[in-house]
């Protein structure tokens, strides 16, 4: 009897183990579905609003989702700046935290980087891809217009033994098929120019000793670069910034970074020049004098940040460089 009662509540606790460990399990995943997380590391690779990051210290490649609510930070010198999804370049390095959402995948409610953490090479690389792309597409659309010409063409012939509208559309067909086959070919030196960057227009500005302070002159340059340049498809802004030799390498440094992005900043909130369009602004420090450093004019013109507009090849060929001086 004694038996049968023992046989009977280990009967009973294990059904009522067997009920309870779903929930659990399922309260544990609904806890961690919507936990709080963090992610530091490298952009691998963005497909639209998905972002691939490698982890630092060696960790795993881990999702980070950007939608219409994230915040997207670029930290400067100057403050922190509102940027779009496509700032998020690979090699770029970011900080993003959010929330995990079923997939393990981090919903992100704000992502900061600095520009100092990436290459400006990586930049023009991504441009110079995302032009390869569209050339390449272009490429197949004309090659369609070229065989849907011949098509045409063959359906004319056909028909020219029995009507005469036969012919006019045979004919119409074969300037149609001439006029793809010049678009192709200007594809194909399109696609043979990409990768190539071209300076079209220049200017420096200079600033007074220890400052990064933008003077009325040097506005008035800007001003000038843009306005004169604002129509060209496609084109990129490359911000350089350097010192004299006067004081610490390390402090010039710091300075000519400031002096870009002021220049930057400048651009964006006064010349409405989109961010996309400027490639991160470096400073070179006392690194490559314009002139010697021997004097004190010498020294005034090496106080200067360098401003190119640069177009690919295959958007604007046989171009002359314009340069503006304040």
């Amino acid at each position: 009897m004694k038996f049968m009662r023992l046989a009977f509540l280990l009967s009973v606790c294990f059904y009522l183990f067997a009920a309870i460990s779903p929930a659990q399990a399922a309260a544990t995943h609904k806890v961690a579905n919507g936990r709080k997380a963090k992610i530091s590391g490298t952009v691998i690779s963005r497909e639209g609003n998905a972002v691939r990051v490698q982890e630092n210290n060696g960790g795993s490649a881990k999702i980070v989702n950007i939608d219409d609510k994230t915040k997207i930070n670029r930290d400067g010198f100057l403050g922190r700046t509102r940027v779009h999804v496509t700032a998020l370049l690979p090699g770029l390095t970011i900080h993003a935290k959010g929330v995990l959402n079923a997939e393990g995948e981090l919903d992100a409610k704000e992502v900061n980087f600095h520009p100092d953490q990436f290459a400006i090479a990586v930049a023009l690389e991504q441009q110079i891809m995302a032009n390869q792309a569209a050339a390449s597409r272009a490429q197949t659309t004309a090659d369609q217009g070229v065989a849907n010409a011949a098509t045409a063409q063959s359906a004319a012939e056909q028909a020219q033994g029995t009507a005469n509208e036969g012919v006019t559309a045979a004919q119409a067909a074969g300037s149609a098929a001439a006029a793809d086959a010049v678009g192709v070919q200007a594809v194909n030196q399109r696609v043979s120019n990409l990768g190539t960057y071209a300076a079209v227009a220049t200017a420096e500005v200079y600033f007074a000793n220890d400052s990064y302070k933008l003077s009325s002159k040097a506005r008035a340059a800007l001003d000038q670069l843009i306005s004169a340049n604002s129509n060209d498809n496609g084109y990129l802004i490359a911000i350089a910034g350097y010192t004299s030799n006067t004081g610490s390498a390390n402090y010039n440094q710091t300075l000519s970074e400031r002096r870009a992005a002021a220049v930057a900043q400048y651009l964006r909130e006064n010349a409405a020049v989109p961010m996309w369009r400027i490639v991160v602004p470096a400073g070179y420090g006392e690194t490559h004098p314009a002139v010697s450093n021997d004097n004190s004019k010498d020294r005034a013109l090496n106080r200067r940040v360098e401003v190119s507009i640069l177009v690919s090849k295959g958007q604007q060929a046989d171009s002359q460089v314009a340069t503006f001086q304040p």
